[in-house]
This record gives C-alpha cells, sequence and structure tokens, in this order.
C-alpha cells in the first residue's frame, strides 16, 4: 500500500471562523447562551499533524444542574408546539447543514481524522435525518381499538418523555447526536448532549448552527444543551431520575455502565455499542463486487466505525482467490492527510488507539495468526502526529480470543468455511456483539437463509453490500451486546416517547370490563 503523502493539513483558519469556533471556547450551552464552563479545559489536538485546533471549557456540577433546570423549562413550553411546527424548525436546521456542509465536514474529517469524503458523508447523514423528521412530524400514530364496553372507544397516543441525555462517541462526532436530536425534537423532547472528550469542536459548531436557527423561530432555551466535559458528565446523565431516556452510543464497557446506572433508578436507556461485524463469502459470490464492500467497511475510518467489517468468512473453493484480491486492492491504498480526497485512510484518533492497535496484533499473532498484509505505525513527513497506522489482515481461527473481541483499528481477520452456508452463519453468530453483517453470494436460497429467523443474528443483515454505510431511512441498532437499541428510521422515533392507552365512556351509565359487576 502507498504511504505517499501530501503535506499537512491547514489548521483550517477561515472554516473554524465560519463555524464560530475559537481558540478558547465554552463547551456549556443551553442553546443561544453560553454558560462560562468552570469544569476542566478538554483541549482538542487534530490527528491528522498532531496541531491543537483549539480547547473547550467544560461544566462544572454546578453548571450541569443550572442546564438542567433551564432544560425543565423550555421542555414545558416546547412540548405544547404542535409537532408539525417543530418539524418546521427542523427542516430549517437541515437547511442551514446544507449551507454549511463543507465547512462542518472538513472539522469532521481534520478533528476526527476520517477522510474528508466521509466528514462529508456525516454531515449528509444530519441532513437526511432532519428531511426524515420533518416528515415525521406529521405522522406521530397511534392506534384506535374497539371496546368490548358499549357506547366507550379505545385508543392510544404517544407523548414526549421530556428530557434525553445523549452521549456520543469520537468516531461519529455528529450524526449520532442529530439522529437523535432530530427525532427528539420533533417528539416534543429536549435534548442534553454530552459529546466525546476528544471531539469537542465538533459540538460547538453544530450548537452555533442550531442556535441561529432556534433564533429566527423563537424556540425556547433549553430545547438543544450541550455539556461537554469527561466521563464524570456520562455518569451524571445516567444517575439523574429528571432524565427519563439516556441515549448512549459507545463501548460496550461503557454502555454495560450506562445500563446498570439508569436501570437502577428504572428510567430508560437506548445503547449503541460495539460490533465484531462479519462478512460471509460464498463460493456463489460476485467476487469482484465483493472486493469492494470488504475492503471499505474494513479501512473506511481508518477502522474505527462501530459497523466496521473486523471478519471476512470465506468459503475454502473461492478462498485463496479472494485473499489475492485483497492483497492487490491493500497495495493500492493511499495513507495519510484525510482531507486530500487522493488518500482513502486518514489516522486512528490518537496515540492510544494507535498502542491499542499494536497490542490487537501482537496477540493475534501470539495466538497463532498468520500475518498476510503487515501492519504497522508509520512514521516520517506527513505522519508526525504518530496517529497513522497500516491496515492489516491476519488469517486466523474463528475461536482465537482476539477474534472474539471487537478493535476499533483497521485489522482485518480471514476465518475459512468449507460446508454449508449455515456452517458460516455458525462462524458468524458465535461472537458476543451483533451489530452488523453481510453475505455475498448469488444463491437466493442462501441469501434466503442469511436473512431468516435461524440466519444472523445481528440486528442490520445485509445482502451483497458491505456491513457499513447504513441508511438513515432503516432503524439502526443491534442485538446481544451492541445493546439492542434503535436510532434513525422506520419507527426508531417510539423510543423518545411514551405510550399512553386511553379509553372514553360517551355513554350515560359505567360498565365495567370483563362483565364484572359492582352494584351499590
Amino acid at each position: 500500500m502507498s504511504t505517499t503523502v501530501s503535506a499537512p493539513a491547514h489548521k483550517l483558519a477561515q472554516v473554524l471562523e465560519n463555524l464560530g469556533i475559537s481558540e478558547v471556547n465554552s463547551g456549556v450551552s443551553t442553546g443561544q447562551n453560553w454558560l462560562k464552563g468552570s469544569g476542566k479545559e478538554l483541549v482538542s489536538h487534530s490527528p491528522v499533524d498532531g496541531a491543537r485546533i483549539g480547547s473547550v471549557r467544560s461544566a462544572s456540577k454546578a453548571e450541569y444542574e443550572e442546564v438542567l433546570e433551564i432544560a425543565r423549562t423550555g421542555f414545558n413550553e416546547w412540548r405544547t408546539w404542535p409537532a408539525p411546527k417543530r418539524g418546521e424548525v427542523v427542516r430549517q436546521l437541515g437547511e442551514a447543514l446544507r449551507a454549511h456542509k463543507s465547512d462542518l465536514g472538513k472539522l469532521v474529517s481534520y478533528e476526527m481524522g476520517k477522510s474528508l469524503q466521509e466528514g462529508l458523508g456525516e454531515v449528509q447523514e444530519m441532513i437526511d435525518i432532519c428531511d426524515f423528521a420533518v416528515g415525521l412530524s406529521r405522522q406521530l400514530h397511534g392506534l384506535t381499538m374497539h371496546s368490548e364496553r358499549p357506547e366507550h372507544r379505545m385508543y392510544e397516543q404517544w407523548h414526549p418523555y421530556g428530557l434525553v441525555g445523549v452521549i456520543t462517541a469520537f468516531n461519529f462526532p455528529v450524526a449520532v447526536w442529530s439522529w437523535n436530536t432530530a427525532l427528539a425534537w420533533v417528539c416534543g423532547d429536549v435534548t442534553l448532549w454530552k459529546p466525546s472528550e476528544k471531539t469537542p469542536l465538533c459540538s460547538i459548531a453544530c450548537q452555533r448552527i442550531t442556535a441561529e436557527v432556534f433564533k429566527r423561530n423563537h424556540v425556547p432555551e433549553g430545547v438543544s444543551c450541550i455539556i461537554n466535559g469527561e466521563r464524570e458528565i456520562g455518569e451524571w446523565l445516567s444517575h439523574d431520575s429528571r432524565i427519563p431516556l439516556v441515549s448512549a452510543t459507545g463501548s460496550t464497557r461503557m454502555g454495560k455502565a450506562v445500563g446498570a446506572a439508569v436501570g437502577e433508578r428504572l428510567g430508560r436507556s437506548l445503547l449503541e455499542l460495539g460490533g465484531n461485524n462479519a462478512i460471509i463469502i460464498s463460493d456463489k459470490a460476485d467476487l469482484d463486487m465483493s472486493l469492494i464492500g470488504c475492503v471499505f467497511g474494513a479501512v473506511g475510518t481508518a477502522g474505527q466505525r462501530c459497523t466496521s467489517t473486523r471478519r471476512l468468512i470465506i468459503h475454502d473453493a473461492v478462498y485463496d482467490a479472494f485473499i489475492e484480491k485483497l492483497k492487490n486492492a491493500y497495495g493500492q491504498l493511499r495513507i495519510g492527510d484525510p482531507l486530500d480526497e487522493a488518500n482513502h485512510v486518514g489516522p486512528l484518533i490518537d496515540t492510544a488507539a494507535v498502542e491499542m492497535y499494536s497490542r490487537a496484533l501482537n496477540s493475534a499473532q501470539e495466538q497463532g495468526g498468520r500475518v498476510l498484509v503487515p501492519g504497522g505505525v508509520l512514521s516520517g513527513t506527513g505522519y508526525e502526529s504518530g496517529c497513522y497506522v497500516r491496515p492489516a489482515i491476519v488469517e486466523a481461527e474463528p475461536g482465537m480470543a482476539i477474534v472474539q473481541e471487537e478493535t476499533f483499528a483497521p485489522i482485518l481477520y480471514l476465518l475459512r468455511y468449507n460446508g454449508s452456508i449455515e456452517d458460516a452463519i455458525r462462524i458468524q453468530n458465535e461472537v458476543k456483539q451483533g451489530l452488523s453483517s453481510a453475505v455475498m453470494t448469488l444463491d437466493l436460497r442462501e441469501a434466503e437463509r442469511f436473512l431468516s429467523a435461524t440466519g444472523s443474528d445481528c440486528g442490520i443483515a445485509n445482502v451483497n453490500i458491505g456491513t457499513s454505510g447504513a441508511e438513515i431511512g432503516g432503524a439502526f441498532g443491534g442485538e446481544k451486546e451492541t445493546g439492542g437499541g434503535r436510532e434513525s428510521g422506520s419507527d426508531a422515533w417510539k423510543a423518545y416517547m411514551r405510550r399512553q392507552t386511553n379509553t372514553i365512556n360517551y355513554g350515560s351509565k359505567l360498565p365495567l370490563a370483563q362483565g364484572i359487576r359492582f352494584d351499590l
């Protein structure tokens, strides 16, 4: 693979100015208003070139309490707005994001390290979910049911929960926030966003864009709140009984802590956690088409997607031929400055991620894995940040401990099978995670078996496309240690609302259900 890179990225001074980001920023906001930020300073360094982009002042406990009270007051008014009127605000936010797409996409790429195309694609996801939410604002439907009692009517309706805590990860620093907020806002909720401390400036940009739209529409203060900080902010949100729903995206370890804290107070959690995703390459697959999905799934975002492809389960009959295609494709990868659109792979988020990558590669070899495409940390001109690594391919066995884990880095494990599609599905389902999965086959029976109740146990199951790159129209999420949550499309909006069953007696008598008599 090529390691030729362009000069280090500029600090994007004009982009930062356009997005309202200064050298030092308050990271605590209730909408249009910004609090001082009396907590720890979070410094954002770009993994692209190691440069300091800026810093964010995080929230103190007192400021957290202040934000919560403003949010509660804002909710009391926001929930009374008709849903289509709330949808109109979200529509305008989508238009504002269109206007800022280039700048925000560049910031995402520079602060997080994903390619510019992926950064722009992430902003497009924000635009798409706004469009989806606008239509949804006129479709928050319930059901009407027939009562067993005469002159009675039964129906169900949905009401907003109230305050929704949103905890997001560094790898999608803006899109996942929008998945939650666009739906929560049209449902009548207000949101409190705890962004990743690794990408705080993206949250400042999103809040400033949102604030402009909210100001024009006289949206009450407290509907869109951000509370930057480290782990303790997430702990405050999780334990706070004033927040009925907490949506958290991140590692399985983090999700277990959030789920336990929220569950202890009988709140609700929406968890989007780890993935250990596999693509099955059948002997009936189109190998050329399969190659694109496998390579992008494995190296896109430098392997730092929850939907990244970690495992390829390849039929023995096409194993050698497909390996040659993979090796050739990996040899063409360009690694370097993600703002240079000629490059395919950018850096990992920080040097701690690089250390994790190196440990995983060493463990794979110690456990018997055979390296087919060597990895390694890159150094020299263009790699001064110390965050660039080579995507690696390792031949492995399904039962190896390292294969059972999710390593957030571009390491791809190759596994053989030589039986039926059921054998491949069994290998795929052996891991604890259950987010995304795919099969490459031109055989209708294999495809249908993969999608059946005895097939993939993941929340996402694809045929002839890869594991990453989900569209917002479908509900996004997974099973097992992925957490069971669903965000984005389909009927995921129901997670942000509480269901209420109503019975109306419009007659002159009060009969009881089940024929019970209670005469006085």
